[in-house]
C-alpha cells in the first residue's frame, strides 16, 4: 500500500479551481449510463534510475542518465501498482526510461518486474521492447507491450520488425507508442526515450496504417510532458477525429479544466494519464476526483 502520508494527500488535496466541476460530473454520470463512448483514466508508473518519478520529458537525456524532476518517492513501483489494483485500475503503463547499457537499468526494471507481478495483468510495460523480450515481460504479468524505439529504426517505419513483435505478442497485446513533438508544424515521432525525431509525421494516414498492427496507441506529447502547462489541442484534435481504436493521450494536463478541454476536443474518444499534475506525484488534482470523473477501463 501506498503510505499513509500519500493516501492522505491523495483524501485532501484541493482540485484546481474549475466552477462546473460538479455540472461535469453529473455529464459523465449521464454518458456512462447512456453507454455512450467515455474518457477513462489510465494511470502510470514512470520510473528513472531506479526510482518512482515524473520528470519533464523533453529533459531525458541517456548521457549520465539525467533527467529534470519533478517528483521522486522512496516509494517502490510495486507500492503504486498494489495502489492502483485496489481501485481497479487497468490499462495502465508501466515505463522504464534508462536505456539497457545504463548502469542503472537492472535497478529500474526490477522495479518494473516488481510492479507486474504486484498486478498481473492490470498493467502495460514499455521501455526497450523487441521481438526478443516481449514475451518474457507478459510472462511477467504485463497485459501488453509498449514499443516505439523497435518499430522506428532510422527515422522510419520498420515493417519487418513490427511484424515480427506481431508474431510474438499478438495484435491484441501489442501496442505502439507514437510519443511525438512539434516541428515545422507536424507532430514527428521520437525514439529512443523521445530523444530521436523519426521522419514519421504523425497523421490519419499513418495512424490508419499502424492500427492494423497493434491493440492500442499510447501517445506522451512531449513538449508539454511533465510541464503541467496545458494539453497539445491540435494533437488532441486530431486523435479525437480519428478515433479508430483506443488512444492514451499523455502530457501537459494540469488542471480540471484541461482534463474538460481533452474530453471535448478528444470527443469523448481518447483516454488520459496524468502524471505530475496528480496529487500521488506531488501536483495539485486530486486523485479521487479524477477518479469520479473517468470512468475506469
Amino acid at each position: 500500500m501506498i503510505s499513509e502520508k500519500a493516501e492522505n494527500f491523495v483524501l485532501f488535496s484541493k482540485f484546481s479551481a474549475f466552477s462546473d466541476l460538479e455540472k461535469f460530473v453529473i455529464i459523465i454520470k449521464n454518458k456512462v449510463k447512456e453507454g455512450l463512448e467515455i474518457m477513462h483514466f489510465r494511470p502510470c508508473i514512470d520510473i528513472h534510475n531506479g526510482k518512482v518519478k515524473q520528470i519533464v520529458g523533453g529533459s531525458l537525456k541517456d548521457e549520465q542518465d539525467q533527467a529534470k524532476e519533478n517528483f521522486v518517492t522512496d516509494q517502490n513501483a510495486e507500492e503504486f501498482a498494489e495502489f492502483y489494483k485496489k481501485d481497479g485500475l487497468r490499462g495502465g503503463h508501466i515505463i522504464l526510461l534508462n536505456s539497457v547499457s545504463s548502469p542503472y537499468y537492472a535497478a529500474t526494471q526490477k522495479q518494473a518486474l516488481q510492479a507486474l507481478r504486484a498486478w498481473k495483468g492490470g498493467m502495460q510495460i514499455g521501455g526497450g521492447i523487441n521481438d526478443e523480450n516481449a514475451e518474457f515481460y507478459l510472462d511477467a504479468g504485463a497485459s501488453h507491450v509498449i514499443v516505439t524505439s523497435f518499430v522506428f529504426q532510422n527515422g522510419r517505419i520498420h515493417y519487418e520488425n513490427l511484424e515480427k513483435l506481431k508474431q510474438r505478442t499478438g495484435k491484441e497485446r501489442l501496442v505502439l507508442d507514437l510519443s511525438c513533438r512539434k516541428k515545422d508544424g507536424n507532430y514527428y515521432i521520437v525514439t529512443d526515450r523521445w530523444q530521436k525525431f523519426t521522419q514519421v509525421a504523425l497523421s490519419t494516414e499513418v495512424l490508419n496504417e499502424l492500427a492494423g498492427f497493434c491493440a492500442e496507441f499510447l501517445i506522451h506529447a512531449v513538449d508539454v510532458e511533465g510541464k503541467t502547462q496545458g494539453i497539445e489541442r491540435e494533437l488532441v484534435k486530431m486523435l479525437g477525429e480519428w478515433g479508430r481504436i483506443p488512444v492514451t493521450y499523455a502530457g501537459g494536463v494540469a488542471t480540471f479544466e484541461d482534463l474538460e478541454k481533452l474530453k471535448r476536443e478528444g470527443r469523448d474518444k481518447i483516454d488520459v494519464t496524468i502524471g505530475s499534475a496528480l496529487d500521488l506525484f506531488g501536483g495539485t488534482m486530486s486523485y479521487r476526483e479524477v477518479l469520479k470523473l473517468c470512468e475506469k477501463y
